[in-house]
């Protein structure tokens, strides 16, 4: 599984990298999830964490299995994501086991018993996700990963979860919304000595999150943060057009923190409350019409008019039969009385 997972055993495999209409939803944790609750359910787990209630930790050189179940029958696409977001397909393959159409409430591990091959963990050093995408129906992943000529792995065609996310989402959009599911597992990879520093994988499932740790911009998110010190850190995800996201988190040495962020739209900033004034409008003219920035506010009686307005510019007109029409901008600052007496 990419270039932290290697192949090893009799035949050697490099791991280069690897209805109604669904709306699929990005999820920084789940990478891609179905909005709805179908039916048919998919489970994933490795093998030191079959529960999928915690973060199972490998070191370099460590072998790991992988199981995959259905309740259905089902075709069942496995990723696997590295730290640094390069991505092995791991099912369909093209050994004896890499058949991927699993019975209803049948488990299939890979490697498989009597495969003549291992997954043998090798770095890069951090969290590590491994997807699992099931379907009533084939899916065409072409767009996704690619056989070359001697692979007994697909080659992985995007970088990154957040691109895998898109990308299989233009796959399963079309398809009827209880025909597919997925699930993911997570497994960390530490090195093989013991080490003093932690890591933290910062997740986002919107495009262009900026995460800032102490103060200090870091990177992108979808990321894993290695070499930390450990303590506790302030981290926030800047994010284009949403709130935000501000967290205190804790790094232990020698393992890694998984920190999913959702971010939330930002509100409209509210309108800033202009300082306002009252004018006495004096005129002879009465029945007059008195226009305020071309909006009509009323008209002269008994000698006057009076009207709040913001404070600043405005144009003010009158317009009295037989006489000619007033035009003039007064900069208001404060309440005052404004004599106007238009001539014929």
């Amino acid at each position: 599984m990419k270039n932290f997972l290697t192949v090893s055993a009799a035949i050697t495999a490099a791991l280069i990298t690897g209805g109604a209409l669904a709306a699929p939803k990005i999820s920084a944790q789940s990478i891609i999830v179905n909005p709805t609750q179908p039916d048919l359910s998919v489970k994933v787990s490795v093998d030191r964490d079959t529960t999928g209630s915690q973060v199972a930790s490998y070191r370099v050189g460590e072998n790991v299995r992988i199981s995959a179940s259905v309740n259905q029958d089902a075709y069942v696409y496995l990723f696997d994501i590295d730290a640094a977001g390069k991505i092995t397909q791991i099912l369909p393959n093209r050994f004896q086991s890499g058949a991927n159409f699993l019975k209803a409430n049948t488990t299939k591990v890979f490697p498989a018993a009597g495969d003549t091959y291992s997954f043998s963990i090798a770095g890069p050093f951090g969290l590590n996700k491994v997807l699992a995408v099931a379907s009533k129906t084939e899916l065409n992943l072409s767009n996704i990963s690619q056989f070359q000529s001697g692979q007994q792995f697909a080659t992985g065609r995007v970088q990154g979860q957040q691109q895998l996310a898109q990308a299989l989402s233009i796959v399963v959009n079309p398809l009827p919304q209880n025909t597919w599911v997925s699930d993911t597992a997570l497994y960390s990879v530490a090195p093989t000595q013991e080490v003093r520093t932690g890591s933290m994988f910062v997740g986002s499932s919107a495009p262009g999150s900026v995460v800032y740790l102490n103060g200090r911009s870091v990177g992108g998110a979808n990321v894993t943060y290695t070499e930390l010190k450990p303590g506790r850190y302030s981290v926030r995800v800047v994010t284009p057009g949403y709130s935000d996201y501000t967290v205190t988190v804790s790094i232990r040495p020698g393992a890694v923190l998984n920190l999913n962020v959702e971010p939330v739209y930002a509100a409209a900033p509210a309108p800033v409350q202009q300082s306002r004034a009252d004018i006495a409008l004096r005129s002879s003219v009465t029945g007059a019409l008195v226009f305020i920035d071309g909006r009509q506010v009323g008209s002269i009686q008994n000698g006057g008019l009076n009207v709040s307005v913001s404070q600043g510019s405005h144009e003010i007109v009158l317009i009295a039969p037989g006489y000619r029409t007033f035009v003039n901008t007064y900069t208001v600052t404060h309440s005052e009385t404004l004599t106007i007496d238009p001539t014929r």
